[in-house]
């Protein structure tokens, strides 16, 4: 199989976008790949460490305050449209996949016009600008949430889950030692994000001398950003402070209650690891999604959410220990989120790319 994928911006968009092409190749080791990003953002980093042939395009996304910057949004677009049909002509795709953010919008239009298969993928519960664009000359949409299926062309949308929720699930767990932690003690895992968070690590090194003589540990993730400058700090000996993990779920495997924000594919692990969380959705994100994210679970019982508004005081160490002191919740939780989740998604993905491609 050939493919051209595309994706880019943060790991919501660009993790599931590798998943999607591991579940290829391990279906058929053979197949070429194209992943096409933008020139500034993480993927252009990440992607090539995976050894997967990038090419990057200038591309930015509609900029709603500064209506003037537009002019050169507009210029950049019709010339990445160019430069996507040239490098589609060249490499001959069978399908053309899209998984978020705005890069992907000339790459998906260039395939159409070329008369490619196409195929999108949906993380969120609000669909991204692109992808409502998009969803008028795809040939195929995949949504991670069921709700986010009336978005979208009833006759095109299937309900694939994420496909991070399918590698989370296969991960293996890590040993607690490597990262100097207690095998016998709970852990409580805060993370805000791929990219980390200014205004929650304020909020976070504050909240951490609260867990001073808990019984529990805690792993705090800054982000490779924020590190530096939160480590100066003095925290109490149960909490462990680091930029970044590594292959995170590995880690979920091993944590009691995650405290993190309500991105897409954080959320696809949770439920596929069936993980106890407080959810703390980023209200800076377009549209709110990340709050409309973490609905899904709240209302489905399967989550505890606080908003960053109300992060007064001790509210997230009386959230965590009435969590840990609730085994009658945390069983709930557990059961509510098997509910949720689509534990095959990126094989259900594969199996919809399949059926586009031999429909010719």
């Amino acid at each position: 199989m050939r493919v051209v994928i595309s994706a880019g911006g943060t790991g919501g968009h660009i993790y599931p976008a590798l998943a999607i092409i591991n579940k290829i190749k391990e279906h058929e080791p053979e197949s070429t790949f194209l992943y096409i990003g933008t020139h500034n953002r993480m993927e252009k980093e990440i992607v090539p460490k995976e050894g997967i042939p990038f090419e990057a395009i200038e591309i930015y996304g509609i900029y709603r305050k500064k209506i003037y910057k537009n002019i050169k949004t507009l210029i950049c677009y019709v010339k990445s449209g160019r430069t996507c049909k040239r490098l589609l002509k060249e490499f001959q795709p069978d399908i053309v996949i899209g998984v978020g953010g705005y890069v992907t919008a000339p790459v998906i239009k260039a395939a159409h016009k070329l008369g490619i298969k196409t195929f999108i993928h949906e993380q969120n519960s609000v669909p991204g600008a692109s992808n409502v664009y998009l969803s008028k000359i795809v040939d195929r949409i995949g949504v991670s949430l069921q709700s986010s299926m009336k978005e979208f062309p009833k006759e095109k949308c299937v309900f694939t889950g994420n496909p991070c929720g399918e590698g989370a699930k296969n991960a293996p767990a890590i040993d607690k030692k490597e990262l100097h932690l207690d095998p016998k003690k709970k852990l409580v895992l805060f993370v805000m994000g791929s990219l980390g968070s200014q205004k929650m690590n304020d909020i976070l090194s504050k909240t951490m001398s609260l867990f001073k003589n808990k019984p529990y540990e805690v792993l705090y993730v800054t982000g490779k950003s924020y590190y530096e400058e939160v480590k100066k700090q003095t925290f109490p000996s149960n909490v462990k402070v680091v930029p970044y993990v590594e292959n995170l779920p590995r880690v979920m495997k091993q944590t009691d209650v995650m405290v993190t924000r309500a991105g897409a594919s954080t959320l696809s692990e949770i439920i596929a690891l069936e993980l106890p969380a407080i959810l703390i959705p980023s209200p800076y994100v377009t549209n709110n999604h990340q709050y409309k994210n973490a609905m899904d679970l709240v209302g489905a019982n399967a989550a505890v959410m606080v908003q960053e508004k109300d992060l007064h005081g001790d509210i997230l160490v009386r959230k965590i220990d009435g969590l840990l002191k609730n085994e009658q919740q945390i069983r709930s939780i557990r059961t509510n989120l098997r509910g949720l989740g689509k534990k095959d998604s990126a094989e259900v993905i594969y199996r919809e790319i399949k059926k586009l491609i031999s429909k010719g």
